[in-house]
């Protein structure tokens, strides 16, 4: 292209182009609302860096191409900070809260500026578990970016600040001559694994958590380094502001006591500051953020947010209040290096260091075999953690997770708890490696793992007792088979007493017996005999379901029950013929071929007719409305359940998965959606709300 056009035709084009793709940065770190692929971004970028290859004189250290990095630094510079960077305030529970709000109010009305009546009007946010910075624009360029420091002065991370695209080199509209933003550098969690699996392969140092990782890559004294790091950024304060456009209000602009005299703001309250450095290009994390109302209102916002802690796509330790109106921030002021006007509340931590007493492994479903730690009692995410999952042998191996280690535990929200790794310093003499064993420790058989996978499992299938309980529980859930009073505690009682060897045999139970049993009732047992008996007609894609076949979930068996019609049907088809069913790989029909290639597997079914289990065929598509379509349901909907959506997804031809995807056409989102949405809206797939679905159902 270069070759073809002169000068001031490159000029121009490499404008448009800077213009375009910062454009696109703003979509995408401002607004998380991306219109074009990774792809295209790319081909925007290399048409740039091309045409500044080939004319150097258009080459400005605004460029995008310039957040590659420059040369390594020998150290970092300091930088002391015109406004001090405060910290703030701790409150750890609702008291210290509410303390809190007394103290604002009563300063207020004492001032004049709050009714007897009235509540302090506060602005709510998420505290972003990552890495303090000021930026510093002058002329509406990015000039000078600083760490907290000791909160008067801080190291000078320009260079690195420069190459994280979410941080605007010049800002939008009209700004002040000088502006400091305060924000939060940080990663998100999925970034955070894929950076661990490439630092991991390359054989470098893996890092412990998000917060710890985004810290390490702006500390790098290459640039170069940093750039290659998925590193993002959130406004959520400011710092100096002189010479703004226009006339503006005298107002107070946060200094700390001693502080030099700012400049005049252009809103009163903080929630408008932040819409205003959104205005100005900023990122600003506004879909989480909001207004409250006293003592109470922070408390349920507290509430709110700790609920939707583990969905969130980065780590928060907790919420910060701020009182929203600019001139009673200026009445409360400051005490030591903390303002008045601020509360940090604290989650309960997410991470603990406690010793690892042994590694067991547990058997599931499949017979996939997990080590599991046992843990000296620690209490990390709000309980008390006795066990979290070491995943597989391989990752016990990558960590160098050994018996008697000093460990780091995390649990968010209520995930389950993980060993994030050892502290080695703590490491004692007599720690041991971990050795998986080589028989079940359920049924003895042999524990086997084969090239492709990590995961070792045990090969005694439903002789497994641990396997047996879990396919039991399995073939009751809801999307399966759907017995109603066949919960964990019953299975245990009825597979360890040798009355229940196979689904089969579920079929044969009787009120009587089941009465007998501890925690069953003679209404609970009769109420279970009555949906065992209603499970003895199932469709067919449900029964498929429930046999608990490895790789085939809901949808692939209500698919290959179309397909084949029978049970029979499926039994017999080779590979090839199983391959032929809608969406069914080599893999899948691979799985499902050696299912019923094992006699105890064919016997089961055997059995089930025998006990009168029947399946009916699965109802085809009832139109082709959605042909093609693959749906994500999150959330709760208001008249319709999940499996109503999903009936009514199915019967006009479309699909339904369970994760999002830049193939997923529509997320169906309600009430308490959660990462599934936030994934939706970072890849552009258009969300609906239930009565959105119903119209395009033409309903």
């Amino acid at each position: 292209m270069a070759a073809r056009i002169d000068a001031e035709q490159a000029a121009r084009r490499a404008a448009e182009l800077r213009a375009e793709i910062e454009q696109h940065n703003e979509r995408y770190y401002v607004h998380d609302a991306p219109t074009i692929s990774d792809a295209e971004y790319d081909a925007l970028m290399r048409e740039l860096a091309q045409l500044e290859a080939d004319f150097p004189e258009l080459v400005t250290p605004e460029s995008p191409t310039q957040r590659v990095g420059a040369a390594p630094l020998s150290a970092f510079g300091s930088v002391s900070h015109a406004v001090p960077m405060l910290s703030l305030g701790n409150a750890f529970d609702a008291e210290e809260v509410q303390a809190f709000d007394r103290r604002v109010a009563d300063t207020l009305r004492g001032a004049g500026l709050l009714g007897p009546d009235e509540s302090p009007e506060y602005f709510c946010e998420q505290k972003l578990d990552g890495l303090a910075i000021s930026l510093r624009y002058e002329a509406g360029k990015l000039v000078q970016a600083a760490t907290r420091g000791d909160g008067q002065t801080g190291e000078d991370v320009t260079s690195n600040v420069r190459t994280i695209r979410a941080v605007p080199l010049h800002l939008k509209g009209e700004p002040p001559r000088v502006l400091e933003v305060r924000g939060e550098v940080l990663m998100n969690r999925a970034d955070f694994e894929s950076l661990n699996r490439s630092q991991a392969a390359r054989g470098e140092k893996v890092f412990v958590n998000p917060r710890n990782a985004a810290a390490g890559s702006l500390r790098q004294l290459d640039p170069r380094i940093t750039a290659k790091r998925p590193l993002r950024f959130f406004a959520y304060s400011w710092g100096e502001v002189h010479g703004l456009p226009g006339r503006q209000a005298e107002l107070f602009s946060e200094p700390a006591p001693g502080a030099r005299q700012q400049s005049t703001l252009p809103h009163e309250r903080h929630s408008a500051m932040l819409d205003w450095l959104a205005e100005l290009g900023l990122p600003v994390n506004k879909r989480h953020n909001r207004r409250a109302s006293g003592a109470a209102g922070l408390l349920e916002y507290y509430e709110q947010v700790g609920g939707e802690r583990a969905n969130l796509p980065y780590d928060i330790d907790g919420v910060v209040y701020k009182v929203d109106s600019l001139p009673a921030q200026k009445v409360l002021g400051f005490v030591a290096r903390a303002p008045r006007f601020a509360l940090a509340h604290k989650f309960p931590a997410e991470e603990a260091s406690t010793r690892l007493v042994d590694i067991e492994v547990q058997v599931g479903r499949t017979g996939a075999i997990t080590p599991v730690a046992r843990l000296q009692p620690v209490f990390v995410g709000g309980v008390t953690v006795t066990n979290a999952t070491l995943h597989n042998e391989d990752e016990i191996r990558r960590k160098d997770v050994r018996i008697g280690d000093t460990v780091i535990v995390r649990r968010a929200g209520d995930v389950i708890p993980e060993v994030v790794g050892p502290v080695p310093d703590k490491r004692p003499a007599d720690a041991r490696e971990f050795v998986m064993p080589k028989s079940c420790p359920v049924c003895g058989s042999a524990i086997e793992r084969t090239e492709d996978e990590a995961i070792a499992r045990c090969t005694g299938g439903l002789f497994c007792a641990a396997q047996r309980k879990q396919t039991l529980l399995h073939a009751a859930g809801r999307k399966a088979l759907d017995i109603d009073g066949l919960g964990e505690k019953l299975v245990d009682q009825l597979v360890e007493s040798g009355r229940v060897k196979s689904l089969a045999d579920l079929y044969s139970l009787t009120a009587f017996e089941l009465a007998a049993l501890d925690r069953m009732g003679k209404k609970s047992a009769e109420n279970l005999v009555a949906a065992i008996d209603k499970a003895r007609t199932p469709t067919l894609g449900r029964l498929l379901f429930a046999l608990g076949i490895r790789h085939v979930g809901e949808t692939t068996a209500r698919d290959v029950a179309r397909h084949f019609g029978s049970i029979e049907s499926i039994m017999q088809a080779d590979e090839e013929a199983l391959a032929s069913a809608p969406d069914v790989g080599p893999v899948v029909a691979g799985s499902i071929r050696r299912f019923f290639a094992e006699p105890h597997n064919r016997e089961i079914i055997e059995l089930l007719k025998a006990q009168g289990v029947h399946p009916v065929a699965e109802a085809g598509p009832q139109g082709d409305t959605l042909s093609g379509k693959t749906f994500v349901l999150t959330g709760t909907m208001p008249n319709w359940t999940r499996d109503d959506a999903t009936r009514h997804i199915l019967a006009a031809g479309g699909k339904v998965s369970g994760s999002v995807s830049k193939k997923t056409a529509y997320v169906v989102a309600g009430e308490d959606a959660g990462s599934k949405l936030l994934k939706a809206q970072e890849l552009g797939v258009p969300v609906l709300d239930e009565d959105g679905l119903k119209a395009l159902l033409g309903m």
